[in-house]
């Protein structure tokens, strides 16, 4: 009889041992699925953007005429602060404004900051002309962009079309003319630093 309660004793170690052993398992078992899991989720964006993701960049791509990505960074040509009396008729208004130009081509860069003199006075000539209503909207700012992006590259005799020009209603209709090439701009992007309007 003495052995019947040994074993009855080695039943329940026994028992225990392998209750441990199966919560392990089925831990190991958690953590080899949820770490399968993630590498699968990691490895299938990768393949979008790949071969599959091709067709799923194009049909999210903007309709927006894309720029070709160059083989060097842009360069940076940043232009002193300017600081001019707006053209508000009511009030004594001026704004502060920082611009730095964007520019593919490194050369270019150089002969912008040898014409620097000359696109200073054009960009004062377009900021003078602005109200602070004109520049306190977001339109206002992107017309400005395109109105300096213009003025930037004329002292080099590079004449850029302006789109927001519209003939008068008054004026007479002129005989179509053949459209020039259009001309692109040297400098691709102009950003604003600092823009203050007070």
């Amino acid at each position: 009889m003495a052995t019947a309660p040994a074993a009855e004793e080695a039943a329940p170690k026994g028992g225990g041992s392998k209750k441990l052993i199966i919560i392990l398992a089925a831990v190991l078992v958690l953590v080899l699925g949820g770490g399968g899991a993630a590498f699968m989720l990691l490895k299938k964006k990768p393949a979008e953007d790949g071969e599959d993701g091709e067709h799923a960049a194009e049909e999210h791509a903007p309709k927006a005429k894309a720029k070709p990505k160059s083989d060097h960074p842009p360069t940076f040509v940043p232009l002193d602060p300017f600081t001019v009396n707006l053209a508000d008729k009511d009030v004594d208004r001026f704004a502060q404004i920082g611009i730095t130009l964007e520019v593919e081509d490194p050369k270019f860069a150089e002969q912008i900051k040898a014409y620097m003199p000359a696109i200073r006075s054009n960009v004062l000539m377009v900021l003078a002309h602005k109200t602070a209503v004109e520049l306190l909207t977001r339109e206002g700012k992107e017309k400005l962009a395109r109105d300096i992006m213009r003025e930037s590259v004329r002292p080099m005799g590079i004449e850029l079309e302006d789109e927001d020009e519209e003939p008068p209603a008054d004026a007479p209709k002129k005989k179509k003319k053949k459209k020039k090439a259009a001309v692109e701009s040297p400098i691709t992007q102009v950003l604003f630093s600092n823009f203050i309007v007070q």
